[in-house]
């Protein structure tokens, strides 16, 4: 008689993902206490691996560790507001420049499936699936920046949206992306006109925008890691 084998632990890596993709989808807010105790019994695994896994998100900036405290969801200040979209407006200005230089018919075919990302960001913010729509409005950026064919370019520019992303969190309520699909529509178009002058400018003004709208509101408070992770 077989008996059915229990699930295997989830690896450091695999608790990460989970952790990273409820900051990025606003179901944990920046200041949130990442209670240790809490995370091994959703994840049903020992505090080394926690620990592991918060480091890995400590490197990327999205978690906060203090000694004696604990570890937090990271909490930007304004200053690094500033900081990261002024590093993405000068690496997308050059992403587009790259891109448009580069046009080929390989290049012009994933053109075509960016169009197709943006339709999906604005179908899913119209059925109100906000989760959906703030994960499509950065991979619009990251998609675009592997038109470049710059692996190096593109870790550093996932890392800067993902923190842009946190800060979406920390400064804009949810529902109030100021990342517009409109405006990554524009920037395709001018794209595939050719013109690098005003696709380049499209982008710069878009990253622009985007920072202004955060506000000085930081989120503070406590989260249920249960419910949030559905344990």
């Amino acid at each position: 008689m077989s008996t059915a084998k229990s699930p295997e632990p989830a690896t450091p890596a695999a608790i990460a993902e989970r952790i990273r993709d409820a900051i990025l989808e606003h179901r944990l807010e920046p200041g949130a206490k990442l209670t240790e105790a809490q995370l091994c019994d959703v994840f049903g695994v020992k505090r080394g691996s926690v620990r592991q896994a918060l480091s890995l998100l400590a490197t990327e900036h999205l978690v906060d560790l203090e000694p004696n405290r604990g570890a937090f969801v990271a909490s930007p200040s304004l200053q690094e507001v500033h900081e990261v979209f002024e590093m993405r407006r000068i690496i997308e200005a050059a992403v587009i420049e790259r891109v448009c230089r580069n046009q080929d018919g390989q290049g012009a075919a994933h053109l075509k499936s960016i169009a197709k990302m943006i339709e999906r960001e604005r179908t899913a913010f119209e059925r109100r699936d906000f989760r959906s729509w703030i994960r499509l409005s950065g991979e619009f950026h990251t998609e675009l920046a592997t038109l470049t064919g710059n692996r190096v370019l593109c870790n550093c520019l996932t890392g800067l949206v993902a923190r842009s992303t946190l800060i979406s969190a920390l400064y804009e309520s949810l529902g109030r992306s100021p990342c517009s699909f409109d405006e990554h529509a524009q920037i395709v178009a001018a794209i595939e006109a050719g013109d690098t002058a005003h696709a380049s400018d499209l982008m710069v003004r878009h990253l622009e925008t985007v920072e202004l709208k955060m506000l000085d509101r930081p989120a503070r408070g406590a989260a249920d890691l249960r419910e949030v992770f559905g344990a």
